[in-house]
């Protein structure tokens, strides 16, 4: 939420130099379990051995820091956990199973809990329900919210917790609330950690697995400064006045760093820093681990690890010479140490990144671009991208670099506009669209690529690489199943195009699209992936996405709710004669509130993570539009309404009118 500025991060361009590399080849033995994974003995990150240590590292760095002018600014988040299973159905588009992310809306037993401009707002739904049951602020009472952007929910049992950043309290503010089985909500404390404000148009700052919370967030160092005040710590805030002080929660033994020489006159240095907190009475207990890296940076949360991508900042042209990185593997214990790998390139977002269950770590990777950070995944997307497929034992204490033989070069879409892309089933898809800012006018025909990663070497397996022309750029890419969703648009019309595109499906090997459904006038209402949802059944399926007018760019999700939300049933191949796939209209639910309403709002007063969500719960269907809720159902392969409540109620809500 980097609300100081919507331009993007100028970090420059580079080229990525000596990719004529060949294919990785498949490992020949059984690797270990994912989680046993940490490099050879002895090589692994190592820690500083003391605060004392610490402290002389620092004062080093901030004497040789001293000798010149420095500007740094704040920025981001992430840590570890338990993995269990998830109790309860999810209404949340995640990108890994088991991990499920920070959100605008979560349901608890029989009721919808919504995160909207600063107010919490439950509404239940059970016993075939649709009424509003309570709003309270989604911040401590005693406190106006002024200057903290609250756009992130999840819920741990009984525990509600909001996750925004606050300016004016200094760091990312947790808010925990209780939720009874009526559906009211009990405020119960507030926590801040120590974090610069870690916005991303895409990525999420907050996971939960189990009932652990994991945050990222990098720690820029503070040299003009004492650096010791730009540890990672916590303090709990009370009635407008903080605890005394913040307090340390990750001591100096698990503050890691590599053998590299950073140096804060050339470069920021962060703090990546990853925080678990387990949550207990209504308080939170947390812990962190942190690397020594530099400030550039994107992150991925798997079952197992947290990865974290780092990399200079990059102003202006920096020549010919490629830029180095480093990705680090941070366990979701504080027991393991953490791994790390030198690498090149930057990954565009977190769907860049997947650990497979072979024990490897995959990234598409672009040459050209910055590295993926705030804005920066919404820039054109350039012209050398590379697959890097890494087993999880070639990390080690960070000295070592990934084999050249790691880097598959791939083809860069053609039209230009910003890249996505995606892991579903055998194969990573990718192409590129519009983004944030509006439409680029397409020079060149559109298309997806589809990489067989897994099976590249396997003989009889599909041709590596593929690229599969399309009627419309791509501008979301989703799964149904196993098999892929390419969304986009072609002047004012929004198309929405199934692919068959994993072996052994796909017929002779070969990718295909199928029938392309095409809404006229329409484009996406929300871009981030929270906006689309899934929900398979015993013939397919159904898929929602929030649509709006032709012409709307996607920054205008910020203040504007969408039209509607549009239905729509998958039939894979092999059902009901369908060879390649189909997608069929069930109707749309409309908005009737444009977001004209003046709700008095007093924090967080724009809609950072989008408005309009799809919801697929149990055998009912929902479309979230602003401050309504539309539920619909299914006859006779139709969708109608069937009834609508709009949740911000004055009269029933007195406390909103202030």
């Amino acid at each position: 939420m980097a609300r100081s500025s919507l331009a993007f991060g100028i970090m420059g361009g580079f080229v990525l130099l000596g990719l004529m590399v060949t294919f990785f080849a498949s490992p020949s033995v059984t690797p270990p379990p994912i989680s046993s994974i940490g490099g050879e003995a002895g090589k692994r990150l190592q820690a500083f051995r003391s605060e004392a240590e610490l402290h002389a590292w620092l004062q080093a760095k901030k004497k040789a820091y001293d000798a010149v002018s420095g500007d740094y600014e704040d920025s981001d988040r992430a840590v570890a956990a338990k993995v269990l299973a998830p109790q309860q159905e999810s209404v949340t588009n995640t990108q890994s199973a088991g991990v499920d992310e920070g959100g605008i809306v979560k349901l608890h037993k029989e009721h919808l809990v919504i995160l909207r401009r600063g107010r919490l707002f439950t509404v239940r739904i059970g016993d075939d329900a649709l009424n509003p049951v309570d709003m309270q602020d989604a911040f401590a009472p005693n406190s106006d919210g002024r200057g903290g952007w609250y756009d992130e929910l999840l819920i741990s049992g009984e525990t509600v917790v909001v996750i925004g950043y606050s300016y004016a309290k200094g760091g990312t503010e947790l808010v925990l609330f209780r939720i009874g089985d009526d559906g009211k909500l009990t405020y119960q404390s507030t926590y801040i950690l120590r974090s610069n404000d870690y916005y991303s148009s895409r990525n999420y700052a907050s996971r939960l697995i189990g009932n652990t919370l994991i945050f990222y967030a990098p720690l820029y160092l503070n040299f003009y400064s004492d650096p010791m005040q730009s540890l990672p710590a916590l303090r709990r805030w009370q009635d407008k006045q903080e605890s005394a002080e913040f307090r340390r929660i990750a001591p100096a033994t698990r503050i890691y760093r590599t053998t590299d020489d950073l140096d804060p006159r050339h470069e920021d240095i962060a703090l990546h820093t990853v925080t678990a907190c387990e949550i207990a009475d209504g308080t939170l207990n947390c812990s962190a681990s942190a690397i020594l890296g530099y400030a550039g940076r994107e992150f991925y949360v798997a079952r197992n690890a947290v990865y974290i991508w780092t990399a200079p900042w990059r102003r202006g042209d920096t020549g010919k010479e490629p830029v180095g990185a480093s990705v680090f593997r941070l366990p979701l214990t504080h027991e393991a140490a953490p791994t790390a790998l030198k690498v090149l390139g930057s990954p565009i977002d977190q769907f860049s990144f997947l650990e497979s269950e072979d024990a490897h770590l995959n990234v598409l990777l672009r040459a050209d671009g910055p590295l993926a950070s705030m804005w920066s995944a919404e820039e054109q997307g350039g012209q050398n991208l590379a697959f890097l497929r890494v087993p999880l034992a070639a990390f080690g204490d960070g000295a070592d670099s990934a084999a050249k033989e790691s880097y598959t070069p791939l083809v860069a879409p053609e039209n230009g506009g910003s890249l996505r892309n995606r892991y579903i089933g055998d194969v990573l898809v990718y192409g590129a669209g519009q983004t944030w800012w509006g439409r680029k006018a397409q020079t060149a025909p559109s298309a997806a690529y589809v990489f067989h990663w897994k099976s590249q070497h396997v003989e009889g397996a599909p041709a590596p690489l593929q690229k599969i022309p399309l009627p419309h750029s791509v501008d979301r890419i989703e799964a149904l199943g196993e098999m892929p969703l390419l969304v986009g648009t072609k002047n004012t019309d929004l198309y929405f195009t199934p692919l068959l595109a994993a072996s052994p499906h796909a017929f002779n090997h070969v990718s295909w699209v199928g029938d392309s459904f095409k809404l006229p006038n329409a484009a996406q209402g929300e871009i981030r992936s929270h906006g689309f949802f899934y929900k398979p059944d015993a013939t397919g399926g159904l898929l929602g996405l929030p649509f709006t007018g032709g012409d709307a760019q996607g920054w205008r999700q910020l203040r504007q709710t969408s039209s509607g939300v549009v239905f729509l049933r998958y039939t894979p191949p092999g059902t009901r004669s369908v060879l390649t796939g189909k997608l069929s209209e069930l109707g749309s639910l409309a908005a009737k509130d444009k977001g004209e309403t003046n709700d008095h709002c007093v924090a967080s007063c724009m809609d950072w993570y989008g408005n309009s969500r799809p919801l697929f719960i149990a055998n009912r269907l929902f479309a979230l539009m602003g401050y309504e809720i539309v539920e619909g159902r299914i006859e006779n392969n139709r969708l109608r309404e069937i009834r609508r409540i709009d949740f911000y109620q004055e009269p029933l809500f007195p406390q909103a009118r202030r």
